[in-house]
């Protein structure tokens, strides 16, 4: 059974400039191209509810019908609105489906390693992969099983053995995919000794500060100086 690909409803777009293309927008459209090497681009108007709906399905190649054939494209980049992330331009790139060519897709890692049973925080530092492969035959993910990922220690583009046999990766073999490290232990709080604030008195049993006058009826301190001998009262 020949494979199904999901249609982009595409029209060529005469009017250039801001406005135009803020007026298109508001029709419910989105500003597009679509080119293949060695031919003249083309600037497209793209219905919005079905462009929505094309990249919700999840496929890399779709239809498109162009001076009346139909072709196969994928989309190379998409443009977002900063505050809304409403889609707000489209690159769409022309494929053969019996030439190989370079995708990005997800990785998903699967299994309950060992070293998170254990106590380890799982990261997970390469969420997508490159690979070279036919259009017709790209998977939606890769997957990696880090069952036996120990504490300490990281999985790597390398380790990766799961992949179809008419898929190569593209990506660095010695690219870091997940890694388990020790939990942070929590630090204790380190309490300063207070040192006695210039001028006042030290506490019983603490050395006086030099300069300090010793405190009355405290035991090892000096008496009251008595008065002069001979004086007396002047009657």
């Amino acid at each position: 059974m020949a494979q199904e690909y999901e249609q982009i409803n595409v029209g060529k777009r005469t009017h250039k400039g801001k406005a135009k293309v803020r007026a298109l927008r508001r029709d419910g459209k989105i500003p597009g191209v679509y080119y293949y090497h060695g031919e003249e681009n083309v600037d497209l108007e793209i219905d919005k509810k079905n462009l929505y709906h094309a990249l919700s399905t999840g496929q890399h190649v779709f239809e498109v019908t162009m001076n009346g054939e139909t072709q196969y494209v994928m989309i190379k980049a998409v443009q977002y609105h900063p505050v809304t992330d409403e889609v707000m331009h489209v690159d769409l790139m022309r494929v053969r489906r019996s030439e190989k060519m370079t995708f990005t897709i997800p990785i998903v890692l699967q299994g309950e390693a060992i070293g998170v049973q254990e106590g380890g925080v799982l990261s997970q530092i390469l969420t997508a992969i490159d690979i070279n492969c036919l259009p017709t035959n790209v998977p939606e993910s890769i997957n990696v099983d880090i069952s036996d990922l120990e504490l300490n220690s990281t999985i790597s583009i390398v380790d990766i053995i799961d992949v179809p046999d008419d898929v190569d990766i593209v990506t660095s073999e010695e690219s870091t995919v997940a890694t388990i490290t020790p939990p942070k232990e929590e630090e204790e709080p380190v309490t300063e000794e207070e040192e006695p604030v210039e001028g006042e008195e030290p506490v019983e049993g603490e050395e006086p500060v030099e300069g300090e006058e010793p405190v009355e009826g405290e035991e090892g301190k000096q008496e009251k100086s008595s008065k002069p001998s001979g004086y007396e009262k002047e009657k």
